[in-house]
């Protein structure tokens, strides 16, 4: 009808033109098994690498582990399903759906579980350092 407003236009055609943003495709989309000593039944799938932050996907079996070790940079881990058990320097705790932790730089970490299995998101915040996934 006359006078009638028309709605407004999605804002991401501009954004797009403007250059504003980006798309990449998923570095490494399957699930592989992480194969580092120490690590026992665990998959990783590499959802997104770019300046500053990697995210992955770890899926583990029951009685699945990863190694105690530290990393050069801070690391924000979520359990997206499941549940087991995270270590963070000398404490320990459970760890289930809906929880996350956070692992600050150069403090040993674990993830392990015992009789579920578990899925959790890692966002790692790296500045010149790759995963070590």
């Amino acid at each position: 009808p006359q006078g009638a407003r028309r709605p407004a236009q999605p804002a991401w055609p501009q954004a797009r033109e403007a250059g504003l943003m980006q798309f990449g495709a998923n570095p490494r989309p399957e699930w592989y098994t992480v194969e580092r000593d120490g690590c026992e039944g665990v998959q990783a799938r590499l959802l997104m690498q770019g300046p500053g932050l990697v995210a992955i996907m770890l899926r583990f079996a029951p009685q699945a582990a990863i190694d105690l070790h530290a990393a050069p940079h801070a690391i924000d881990v979520v359990c997206i399903e499941g549940a087991g058990f995270v270590r963070v320097g000398h404490e320990t705790a459970p760890f289930a759906d809906g929880q996350s932790v956070r692992w600050p730089m150069g403090v040993p970490h674990q993830l392990w579980t015992s009789g579920t299995p578990m899925t959790t998101l890692m966002l790692e915040h790296v500045s010149g350092h790759g995963s070590g996934l």
